[in-house]
């Protein structure tokens, strides 16, 4: 980690309005459609009809001749180019001890398709309208076969294979703890409480659909690439190495407004590979724009975690032993972190904020002729905590006890901190009883049961909902670049790899540079998006504060500390006789100074530039807890969240302001994962959810106001700043703290479990039966 000097701010704790909204909210965003069309040509995906099908032809004969049509690519047409595949992290072993094996990942298929939405060919034509009518007369021959979409009946015996050399579907597997000492514990338990759960697929749902555009770049023969990234930097290096088969530096990737990511744009897609491949091919600018509907049957999506888990617990409900055995899915390709999220990120965080250190985790990844399954907001940590807090409440229900009892009855308590989890993870802070004492009091608990009767008087069901959290950040990346410029224009400009995309980091960032140099928010520049200038990590994990920040602190320390020395020079002085304050390097006692951008100019490039390196200790681990109430109609099966409470332990809060929009905006996902939105594929593997009208996402008018209240008790110890992620916390805390709330409310009709979505459908069927029962 980092030391840097005591007396160096960093803007905490300034709520200071978003300085990007002036730009974005009045149409100067620089987003990918707002780029000029420069005569480009633009290309239009054909996508299979089938979930699984061998490609016996592909006749592009009259598309080729159709108006405005320049070039029809097809997956054979790649092959003979030695184009490669978008890699994977080939890092786990299968139940047999095997080495994971997966299918390639092609910018188009190539002789099998195994999802319905695959791209098989690309058309490039004078406009949009001409490319898609091309598309429209190729005729491709298929030879469809069986599929499956089940990721549980995938692995069942005779299961459609998704992929040959794995015919069990299995891609992966990982085992954490002791299984014989948590068989032993079950078997002398005083109570055991088990719960079958599922976190369904999701479809992220960014307001800026994916768009590409490349070009080869006139004077340096370079391919640019314009994309949607949040890792820019390696975007560059799998589309050059993995993909083009080219070197790394004869490609520059440059992004520009990114209307929102959520996790989803981390990678490069098939899309932008062969936007790529069209351009170095034709020597022309080529675009590319998703539609919703690219989106849904082409991105990739987020969760589809199913599992069995169960407590065995003492008479007072203290946790003896935890067993969870869980199936993700991958879908038919492994993006990235398709992987990592359910075998990895999940176990790190599912014992939560409590003392369980005898476990027993089973995870399998597998797959099935479904669209990918990657990164989406929280990413493997909202499925963990939603099976420990659902846990903690059927087993509070089963034992008679209070939620907030049976809670503070297995916390990590404040003397057991550093914590070792039993996942290996080193919890650093956390005051996880101080947080649930102050939701308690802020939610006003106790007036719970006169809003239950007021409810009840209007025909209402009425329950409450309690969850404590835990988040895992920093995206198993702990370094981050930047440089920054003083410049003879008077001006400070940072280059950072990290991405904005909502965060509101161009103000973070200025306020910081602007807290510590004592220079003016307005004379402050944040670049960001531009492989030539920056090549850090990226923004995933919730690290863009956390380590990219720690890098904006060093980076300003060591600014000051190098225009010292070129101030001492000048002055012909020592170095420890220069004050620097303002902008100005002071010889200490004298009137002697000069300024900070007279420096600069002296400088080759009329510029004084430090390139710097933050580095934090590990992950940091932000937490809280929600506390919400839900009432239902039970004519409707309706269900409406009507309060939400929040505490959330963020660290130090450099803007809490944007840290309090972050909250708000994880809740929302959060509400709308518990009551909302989920995936449907029929049996053929035909996506019945790809359109926002049979896909629902919360309005407005679904999300009531949020209070949420930052608690700072906690500092990070593994960061100069103190600071902890805060992105994807309310997505984490969210889904469960809302289906707690749901299952209190249906907990008189004797109704004890029901899987998310809790759409008003599934809700009234359940109210119906148990009437009936």
């Amino acid at each position: 980690m980092n030391i840097l000097p005591g007396n160096l701010r960093f803007g905490a704790g300034q709520p200071v309005k978003r300085l990007e909204d002036q730009r974005l909210l009045t149409g100067k965003g620089q987003f990918i459609d707002d780029k000029p069309a420069d005569s480009a040509l633009w290309l239009h995906l054909l996508r299979s009809p089938h979930a699984h099908a061998k490609i016996v032809a592909i006749d592009t004969s009259a598309a080729a001749s159709m108006p405005g049509v320049a070039a029809i690519y097809t997956g054979a047409d790649l092959n003979k180019d030695d184009i490669g595949t978008i890699p994977t992290l080939n890092i786990f072993k299968r139940p047999d001890g095997k080495p994971m094996t997966v299918p390639p990942r092609r910018l188009l298929a190539h002789e099998v398709v195994r999802y319905a939405g695959e791209a098989v060919a690309a058309v490039v034509a004078s406009s949009r309208v001409e490319a898609q009518s091309a598309a429209e007369a190729i005729a491709v021959e298929y030879d469809v076969q069986p599929a499956v979409v089940d990721p549980v009946e995938a692995v069942k015996s005779g299961a459609p294979v998704v992929w040959p050399e794995a015919p069990d579907n299995i891609v992966g597997a990982m085992a954490y703890g002791d299984a014989a000492k948590v068989d032993e514990a079950f078997a002398k338990a005083a109570h055991t409480v088990e719960l079958d759960i599922v976190s369904q697929r999701l479809v992220p749902s960014a307001m800026e659909p994916r768009s590409t555009i490349a070009e080869i770049d006139k004077k340096s023969g370079r391919l640019l690439l314009h994309v949607q990234s949040q890792t820019p930097a390696s975007t560059r290096d799998v589309l050059a190495e993995a993909v083009l088969k080219r070197p790394k530096d004869s490609v520059r990737v440059l992004v520009g407004d990114i209307g929102g990511g959520f996790g989803q744009k981390t990678n490069l897609y098939p899309e932008d590979g062969i936007v790529a491949y069209a351009a170095t091919k034709l020597n022309k600018k080529i675009r590319w724009r998703g539609d919703r509907t690219d989106e849904f049957v082409g991105g990739t999506h987020g969760r589809d975690l199913t599992s069995t888990a169960s407590f065995a617990l003492d008479e007072k409900g203290k946790v003896l032993a935890y067993r969870v055995k869980s199936i993700g899915c991958t879908g038919a390709y492994s993006s990235g972190a398709a992987n990592i999220i359910p075998l990895v990120l999940g176990p790190f965080v599912q014992t939560g904020v409590y003392d369980l250190p005898l476990v027993h985790f089973e995870v399998k990844t597998v797959m099935t002729h479904t669209a990918p399954v990657g990164a989406y907001r929280g990413a493997g940590r909202p499925e963990a905590v939603f099976i420990v807090e659902r846990l903690f409440d059927a087993a509070a229900r089963k034992i008679g006890m209070d939620p907030r009892a049976i809670r503070k009855a297995n916390y990590i308590k404040p003397a057991q901190l550093p914590y070792t989890n039993a996942a290996g993870q080193v919890y650093d802070s956390g005051a996880f009883a101080h947080m649930l004492d102050r939701a308690v009091k802020l939610a006003d608990w106790d007036g719970f049961a006169a809003r239950k009767k007021a409810a009840k008087k209007k025909g209402l069901l009425y329950g409450r909902g309690l969850t404590s959290y835990i988040e895992w950040t920093g995206g198993r990346a702990h370094t981050e670049k930047v440089s920054l410029h003083a410049t003879s224009q008077g001006r400070v400009v940072l280059h950072s790899g990290t991405m904005a995309m909502g965060q509101g980091l161009q103000t973070t960032y200025t306020q910081m540079i602007s807290d510590s140099l004592g220079i003016p928010l307005d004379k402050i520049d944040v670049v960001q998006g531009d492989t030539d200038l920056a090549m850090g990590f990226g923004s995933v994990g919730s690290r863009s504060l956390f380590v990219g920040g720690t890098a904006v602190a060093v980076s300003s320390n060591d600014l000051i500390q190098k225009a010292r020395e070129k101030a001492a020079n000048v002055l012909e002085t020592s170095v420890e006789d220069i004050e620097y304050q303002g902008g100005m390097l002071t010889v200490v006692g004298t009137d002697r100074r000069i300024s900070l951008f007279d420096l600069a100019e002296r400088e080759n490039g009329a510029k004084l530039s430090v390139d710097s390196e933050g580095e934090v200790d590990g992950p940091s681990w932000p937490n809280g807890t929600h506390i919400c109430e839900v009432e239902i109609d039970p004519e409707t099966g309706v269900s409406k969240v009507v309060r939400y409470t929040t505490v959330d332990d963020v660290g130090v809060a450099v803007n809490p302001m944007l840290v309090t929009g972050q909250i708000h905006g994880g809740v929302a996902q959060g509400i709308g994962q518990a009551l909302y939105e989920g995936v449907s594929y029929d049996a053929d593997g035909q996506l019945l959810t790809a359109s926002y009208q049979d896909y629902c996402i919360p309005r407005a008018d679904d999300v009531p106001p949020i209070m949420v209240t930052l608690d700072d008790t906690a500092p990070c110890r593994t960061n100069p700043l103190g600071a902890k992620g805060c992105g994807e916390s309310g997505t984490i805390g969210g889904p469960p703290c809302v289906t707690n709330g749901v299952m209190d409310a249906l907990a008189e009709l004797g109704i004890t479990q029901l899987n998310t979505p809790l759409t008003p459908q599934k809700i009234w069927q359940a109210i119906r039966d148990a009437k009936a029962g």
